[in-house]
């Protein structure tokens, strides 16, 4: 069982920065990926960023240029630096993990669907 736990949540006003970590409890041997998804009331969850074991990475459109994803595999940490944060940035963020991807698959990683686990969320708020 892998457990994640987010950190790094806030409120900030519209231009303003936060970096979230998401600590792993395991160190994944195999092909894997980590993602970085949200979710604003009402709406359904959503993909921002991505990162697999050969620190590929991969970004929603709307995040493109100011959200960046990163990994210390001896910290067992996942991180996204958010600057330039906007009021429509404002939801529940969730680390994800898949630490066993197939040697098969060549899909992309901005899909809930791709990941097995999950953390419980971390709340960023942007005031405009």
């Amino acid at each position: 069982q892998v457990q994640l736990v987010e950190s790094g949540g806030g409120s900030v006003q519209a231009g303003g920065s936060l970096r979230l970590s998401c600590s792993v409890s395991a160190n994944f041997a195999s092909r894997y990926c980590m993602g970085w998804f949200r979710q604003a009331p009402g709406r359904g969850r959503e993909a921002v960023a991505a990162i697999d074991s050969d620190d590929w990475k991969s970004y929603e459109d709307s995040v493109q240029g100011r959200f960046t994803i990163s990994q210390d595999n001896a910290k067992h940490t996942v991180y996204l630096q958010m600057n330039s944060l906007k009021p429509e940035d404002t939801a529940t963020y969730y680390c994800a993990a898949e630490p066993d991807l197939p040697a098969w698959y060549s899909g992309g990683y901005l899909t809930p669907g791709v990941y097995k686990y999950w953390g419980q969320g971390t709340q960023v708020t942007v005031s405009s």
